[in-house]
């Protein structure tokens, strides 16, 4: 069965940088759609970035856009989300997604499109 494993989270303060990982094991279909998604307390999941393994094409939401950066090594089976200048609102666990969907292009940032999840990884940015 396919799994996710993420990893990279931890406790910084505003305008630190975290980079987190997620390992797919469990497939080799190198096209695919990844997502990285985040929930704070007392809100709903909220997709961050996205990208299309096949053409490495990228969707971020505009809450991140310039700050976070998601890219995928296919020869590793990983992606990864780079983030910048955290902020406290980016508090939150970070759940890595995937998708054997094809797309053409980018890769939908709807929860309702990935089928496998992973546990999740905590991040924390204090002011």
């Amino acid at each position: 069965s396919v799994e996710l494993v993420e990893s990279g989270g931890g406790s910084v303060q505003a305008g630190g940088s975290l980079r987190l990982s997620c390992v797919i094991s469990g497939t080799r279909q190198l096209r695919k759609c990844m997502a990285w998604f985040r929930q704070s307390p007392g809100k709903e999941r909220e997709a961050v970035a996205t990208i299309n393994t096949a053409n490495n094409r990228t969707v971020d939401v505009d809450s991140v856009r310039g700050r976070f950066t998601m890219s995928a090594d296919n020869s590793a089976n990983t992606v990864y989300l780079q983030m910048d200048t955290l902020q406290p609102e980016d508090t939150a666990i970070y759940y890595c997604a995937a998708s054997f969907t094809m797309y053409v292009g980018s890769c939908p940032a709807l929860d309702s499109v990935y089928t496998v999840w992973g546990q999740g990884t905590q991040v924390s940015v204090s002011p």
